[in-house]
């Protein structure tokens, strides 16, 4: 098969092309590294069967052309990560939606499957957890910036079922849940790769909040195979599906059990949401997925202990010398 994958020099792009290219697959990586990186595909350069192209998702020729050439296209390219969300809400919502509109209509010329990448932020301030993928979605005021990511992605949601509807595109939607593991970056407020980095430099370790919020953390392997499974079921077409760990942690426990893992004495430091990002930010106190749906499609959930993924975290950032 020919994957072409938006966003492919980024954190979980770069893992799931690698994963494509050892099972014999094709891969066409797109990237613009606003956020990806060249240092995540540089094991993939020499490989045989890959190519990449520095640009925009937003860019309607080049997608066009790259959609042309494969068979399946994987949607990835998006604004990451709540502080880059909060500081940009502009260039959150013109590239989350208006590239995934540019995908789909590549991709409709020849009704070709796109699996669209959404996140557990659609969920917003719901409080029926676990979250189901049939759940009611529950956002804030659009006076906050911080909704304008969970809101955009929303959209791209319905804008991928739509096409299908109408346009007779295949389409599989997933929602990540706080995707973690090596070459993560900590440079958008990714909080695992931080507390990481500041307890290896001795640092204090930022808790936002009082830290009592809960979050499950899923391994980007765990997260690759069942993106791979889900590409190669047919069943799975026209579904949304959560991805991630249902282990819940404490942001608190979270920075107590990097301590341990690095062996450093960095204390534990708190900060108001309102110093860090703005005014009135809000953060959901739970969030927890429902992997029901996954598991019955695929036979397959994301297993990997936080332990285990923790240590994964601090050999990555110990091997290149320093934070990601």
């Amino acid at each position: 098969m020919r994957y072409f994958i938006t966003g492919g020099a980024g954190f979980i792009g770069s893992h799931l092309a690698t994963r494509m290219l050892d099972r014999g697959d094709k891969v066409l990586v797109l990237d613009d590294l606003s956020t990806g990186s060249m240092e995540n595909i540089a094991h993939l350069l020499d490989r045989a069967g890959f190519a990449y192209r520095i640009g925009s998702a937003l860019d309607a020729p080049l997608v066009s052309e790259c959609v042309d050439q494969c068979d399946v296209t994987v949607h990835l390219a998006a604004a990451v990560g709540v502080r880059l969300i909060v500081e940009r809400p502009v260039h959150t919502i013109e590239t989350n939606v208006k590239a995934t509109e540019v995908v789909l209509g590549a991709a409709a010329k020849k009704q070709k499957l796109v699996l669209i990448a959404s996140t557990s932020e659609v969920y917003g301030k719901s409080a029926s957890l676990p979250f189901r993928e049939d759940g009611d979605l529950q956002l804030g005021p659009t006076t906050h910036s911080r909704w304008a990511y969970a809101c955009s992605k929303a959209l791209d949601e319905w804008l991928g079922l739509a096409y299908m509807r109408e346009k007779k595109v295949p389409v599989i939607i997933v929602r990540f849940f706080n995707t973690v593991g090596p070459r993560q970056t900590g440079r958008y407020g990714m909080v695992l790769p931080n507390f990481v980095s500041q307890a290896l430099s001795g640092q204090p370790i930022t808790v936002y909040g009082s830290g009592d919020q809960q979050r499950c953390f899923g391994h980007v392997q765990d997260a690759v195979e069942a993106l791979l499974r889900l590409l190669g079921t047919p069943g799975a077409v026209g579904g949304v599906y959560n991805i991630g760990s249902d282990e819940e942690i404490s942001i608190r426990g979270l920075a107590e059990k990097v301590r341990d893992a690095v062996g450093s004495d960095s204390p534990i430091e708190h900060i108001p949401y309102a110093e860090a990002y703005e005014a009135g930010f809000e953060d959901m106190q739970r969030r927890i997925p429902d992997l029901t749906k996954l598991e019955a499609t695929i036979a397959f959930r994301p297993t990997t202990p936080l332990t285990a993924i923790i240590a994964d975290v601090v050999a990555d950032q110990r091997a290149r010398g320093g934070p990601v």
